[in-house]
């Protein structure tokens, strides 16, 4: 069994092995044909922040405040805040592409030939892009941009021309970001960290290496990682995608080949992965299958004044700007129904996300099922 897959993964970072992948023994059994089903348990990620309520109102009441899940982040810097230092970046880039008399005109439209967001890997890439939901993509923390580009002279002239700062013992370009919290509405400052993953080219370990900025491309390095971050990116993606509907149908069928090939290579590590990658996604599966039925029972109460009272309502919208603008504008009886309809829409989200995620993780169990199929081992979940 260890020779086939690592009983313990790295959760967090590199060698910390903090990640339990052994199957529940009780369950092993070998069958009349002689494979060996090892089963195992679902996984919620480890959140020191937020722990998922067994009660269905306190699931609701959660939702209403606007932590129904948190995401395992690598960063401290929300991407809301970090998208505008990008969106900045790739504005300059595209204003040189613009300027004929600009020394860097004819680089940067080559740059740009395949799309501004070809620039990006990484966090950024699935926020800008929008291959998530946008829960994810207020609640995704993280440190760094990363960019993708042979064209360092034109990065690095853009990010000076942005006020960032090159360090020169690191090589990677530094700016103090400053926010306000929304919750504690105080000053927050951290610094942001930019580099061209260029750098990583031959250099990301145990044989691998980036080769570019596709969505298949950061999946196989999430993949090949495997800490918690990386797969939980992976679900959040799987979630809002499934190969029939949507803008990034075709890139999402690319992107499964990322899957089949990390299984072809039969790397004890990388199974692991991909054991944990299912494991998660079914568990995430059954919370909003959760969410969406809380929201269904109890979406009419945001109506109830005397459980919500205006002051309330000024609390529930301190999550969204936007919110709060329409408060502002259209009063708390009006924001109400235009909450009550998110709460509906919201329901019928959850469902069409659990539908794609648990289609998603049993195409993973499948495939790692027929890879090993020659050693006689049956991967299964614990319904």
């Amino acid at each position: 069994m260890s020779v086939v897959w690592d009983v313990k993964a790295d959760a967090v970072k590199k060698g910390d092995q903090k990640r339990d992948v052994a199957p529940i023994t009780s369950y092993t059994y070998v069958d009349d044909n002689g494979f060996t089903h090892y089963f195992f348990s679902k996984l919620m990620f480890d959140n020191r922040w937020y722990n998922i309520p067994q009660d269905d109102f306190k699931l609701f009441e959660n939702f209403v405040k606007g932590g129904s899940r948190e995401y395992p982040s690598d960063g401290s810097i929300p991407c809301d805040v970090i998208a505008k230092e990008v969106r900045d970046v790739l504005k300059e880039i595209i204003a040189c592409s613009d300027d004929p008399h600009n020394n860097y005109c004819q680089v940067a439209k080559q740059v740009l030939k395949h799309g501004k967001f070809s620039l990006l890997r990484g966090t950024l890439k699935l926020y800008l892009g929008k291959y998530t939901t946008r829960d994810w993509r207020r609640k995704r923390f993280t440190d760094d941009i990363d960019f993708w580009t042979f064209q360092t002279s034109l990065l690095e002239s853009t990010l000076k021309s942005c006020n960032f700062i090159k360090n020169k013992e690191s090589g990677e370009f530094e700016k103090r970001i400053k926010w306000i919290n929304p919750d504690t509405k105080e000053t927050e400052s951290k610094i942001l960290y930019a580099a061209n993953n260029l750098n990583q080219l031959l250099d990301f370990g145990a044989g691998s290496y980036l080769e570019g900025s596709s969505l298949k491309q950061i999946f196989s390095k999430k993949l090949k990682r495997g800490h918690d971050v990386d797969l939980s990116d992976i679900i959040n993606v799987a979630m809002v995608n499934n190969g029939i509907t949507g803008k990034n149908k075709e890139e999402w069928l690319e992107t499964w080949s990322t899957f089949e090939e990390a299984a072809n290579t039969r790397n004890s590590r990388t199974t692991s992965n991909l054991i944990s990658l299912f494991r998660y996604a079914y568990a995430i599966v059954d919370h909003l299958e959760r969410v969406g039925k809380a929201l269904d029972i109890y979406n009419e109460l945001i109506f109830d004044k005397s459980k919500y009272s205006d002051e309330y309502i000024k609390d529930i919208v301190k999550t969204s700007i936007h919110w709060e603008r329409f408060l502002e504008e259209n009063g708390p009886d009006a924001t109400r129904e235009m909450i009550h309809k998110f709460y509906h829409e919201q329901a019928e989200e959850k469902k069409v996300n659990a539908t794609n995620l648990r289609n998603f993780a049993k195409k993973i169990m499948d495939v790692l099922n027929i890879k090993y199929e020659y050693l006689k081992i049956k991967f299964e979940i614990i319904p």
